[in-house]
């Protein structure tokens, strides 16, 4: 004799193959894992960017690597992080700092396909701005010539310029790293 739980079950499974109950299989939340690791190297003397208080390699120390980040909601939480986007600066575009102009972890950036949409960033004080995405704050990449012989980005950073932080409220003094929200307008 079969137990009524077991019943319970079967009779879950047939209804859910016939369609009579609709079961999603994928309602677990998705998630972003780390793709590997980079071993950090020693910049020359006089080669790491320290602009805006960043961060340089530490050699033999191991950084987390991203190739995807968070899924972007109406509300996607993310970091702020000040980058000056002037030529020769942190990003090294050709864009001034009295722009609203961001740059997006790797997996938000999604081979350039965010770039030049419009995002709206939320401060926790309750002010928005609308950015413009125009370059890639690297996730799979850094500890080189190329990245200011900077770490790799974490998968939930929105490096954005001076104008963006002013915009927000936020003094010169605090500016650095915020927890913020985010969406594409």
């Amino acid at each position: 004799m079969r137990s009524p739980i077991s019943i319970l079950l079967l009779a879950l499974i047939i209804a859910s193959s016939l369609g009579g109950l609709d079961v999603d299989v994928e309602a677990k939340p998705q998630t972003c894992s780390p793709s590997g690791k980079l071993r950090g190297k020693k910049p020359p003397p006089k080669k790491c960017n320290r602009i805006n208080n960043s961060e340089c390699c530490v050699e033999g120390k191991l950084y987390t690597t991203y190739k995807c980040s968070p899924p972007v909601t109406r509300q996607t939480k993310a970091v702020l992080t000040l980058n000056s986007f002037e030529k020769g600066k942190d990003g090294g575009g050709a864009s001034e700092d009295e722009e609203r102009v961001v740059a997006l972890s790797s997996g938000w950036f999604n081979n350039r396909k965010s770039c030049f949409q419009r995002i709206r960033i939320t401060a926790g004080n309750g002010r928005s701005v609308v950015a413009k995405v125009v370059d890639e704050c690297d996730s799979t990449e850094g500890c080189d010539g190329e990245h200011d012989y900077q770490p790799p980005c974490p998968n939930n950073v929105v490096d954005v310029s001076k104008a963006v932080w002013d915009a927000l409220g936020v003094a010169s003094g605090e500016q650095g790293d915020l927890k913020v929200t985010w969406s594409f307008v």
